[in-house]
């Protein structure tokens, strides 16, 4: 987990593709914004803040990255999760994946998304444009 103001996202997804090599043949990247409307759509959103249990979720998104990387058999696994205040359109977590092959990469790259969602410790309240807010997670 990393405070927000600490991430340049372009940069790591640079550093990611250029530190590729001749053992992967595809790399897969997901970069998760923040959205203008809440979780159901209701309601338009100012911001999102975003904080963990950083000991936990650490751990977590190590695992989850361990266990994928043997699972499929990748070159490479990164979850980069930021935390703080941002606004929509502002990117919150960056999941890049490489492989030999786009098949492993694309799979990889899917599960890793549905298991940060879940796994570690994150939680995230939606701040509205009337001044509300909520934990959704």
């Amino acid at each position: 987990m990393y405070d927000k103001s600490s991430l340049d996202f372009s940069l790591i997804c640079s550093q990611f593709l250029s530190n590729l090599g001749r053992k992967s043949g595809a790399a897969t990247i997901f970069l998760g914004v923040a959205r203008a409307e809440s979780a159901n759509g209701r309601r338009k959103v100012k911001a999102l803040f975003m904080e963990s249990y950083e000991a936990h979720a650490n751990k977590a998104l190590a695992e989850i990255c361990s266990s994928i990387k043997m699972k499929f058999k990748l070159n490479g696994i990164y979850i980069i999760h930021a935390l703080g205040k941002f606004l929509p359109g502002e990117p919150v977590v960056l999941v890049a994946v490489s492989a030999a092959r786009r098949k492993a990469a694309f799979l990889a790259l899917e599960e890793a998304v549905e298991r940060y969602k879940k796994e570690p410790a994150i939680f995230k309240k939606e701040i509205y444009d009337h001044g509300n807010s909520k934990w959704i997670s």
